[in-house]
């Protein structure tokens, strides 16, 4: 049995939203987190 073609592009529609190609996006508090403890060294 094959799946119906809305089946298909929905499913490939899925996995190409999940992909994460740069890593995860950092929110900014971490990335000012970061700073401050590169300052305090």
């Amino acid at each position: 049995m094959t799946k119906s073609k809305r089946q298909e592009e929905r499913e490939w529609k899925a996995r190409k939203h999940a992909q994460n190609p740069h890593g995860k996006v950092r929110s900014f508090d971490e990335i000012a987190d970061d700073a401050k403890k590169n300052d305090a060294k």
